[in-house]
């Protein structure tokens, strides 16, 4: 029997209801980690949605790379002085792959020191990014998601845009390691034009106990204004697989570690290069 006018609004209204119901219960379910899938899937998901699908354009491919279950350890490139390409990922990922698989996200220390952002890190699948973390994660069968430029990709200049930062000591490669998971490559294009970072006020960041104090075309001028990403055209493509399972014995060797490691970035890098090449227009439809 087909649905009559208003049944569909009637079937929204309730399940809203039913939501609220819930929630001021506490009738719902966190991990040990404080992920809240309920709440991400009805609140943030949605507003990545709009981001990601209608602000950015966003065009996702090689998600066929990315196990339909298990664990794998999905790494990309950083940047946008705001780190959105990470909550992008997350929210793109888990709507066109076939299994809708959440990415818990590695997030720096000073994520988790903020108030509201630490909380909403931790309802999202967000951890600090630390080995022990990851391990436990892949060891659970989770996707993880690692920015190994950390600080120094999101904050780098327009001027050195999608020049892949240095990796760190390669914390990444040893917990892939030592679970034995597939290292999965993602290059993010769009994420370098919704701030453009112009200069680093650096006596007023070390002041405020930032990592970089941003002057982008239209932060501080604008205000609050100046934080509304400007909308440039995204690509995100995941990279075939790097297995581990057969290096699970040199975890701690320096010299496997850092070769991984620049395997990976090398890969992120060059797939880079080929979306710039697709993308001559940030801004294009």
């Amino acid at each position: 029997m087909p649905d009559r006018p208003g049944d569909h609004w009637d079937r929204r209204v309730a399940n809203g209801l039913a939501f609220l119901r819930r929630r001021l219960s506490g009738d719902y379910e966190v991990d040990e980690f404080g992920f809240d899938p309920e709440l991400t899937d009805a609140i943030f998901h949605p507003l990545l949605r709009l981001l990601y699908r209608d602000w950015f354009r966003t065009e996702v491919s090689g998600v066929e790379h990315v196990p339909v279950d298990g664990p794998a350890l999905v790494v990309g490139n950083h940047s946008g002085t705001v780190a959105l390409d990470a909550l992008i990922l997350s929210a793109a990922l888990h709507d066109k792959h076939p299994a809708h698989r959440y990415l818990r996200l590695l997030g720096a220390d000073l994520v988790f020191r903020m108030p509201v952002v630490s909380e909403i890190a931790r309802k999202t699948g967000g951890t600090v990014a630390c080995n022990p973390d990851a391990e436990r994660l892949l060891g659970g069968g989770d996707l993880v998601g690692v920015f190994p430029e950390g600080f120094k990709g999101v904050g780098k200049l327009y001027a050195d845009r999608y020049k892949l930062q240095r990796f760190g000591r390669g914390g990444f490669v040893s917990a892939a390691l030592r679970t034995g998971t597939p290292i999965v490559p993602v290059a993010i294009v769009g994420g370098e034009e919704i701030y453009p970072m112009l200069a680093d006020i650096k006596p007023l960041a070390r002041l405020l106990k930032l990592p970089y104090f941003p002057v982008t075309p239209t932060f501080p001028w604008l205000g609050p204004l100046g934080m509304v990403p400007l909308p440039s055209k995204w690509l995100i493509e995941f990279c075939p697989p790097i297995p581990t399972a057969h290096l699970t014995d040199s975890a701690d060797d320096p010299l496997v570690v850092f070769n991984l490691a620049d395997q990976v970035r090398e890969t992120i890098q060059q797939t880079l290069h080929t979306l710039l090449e697709r993308r001559p227009d940030p801004f294009g439809p």
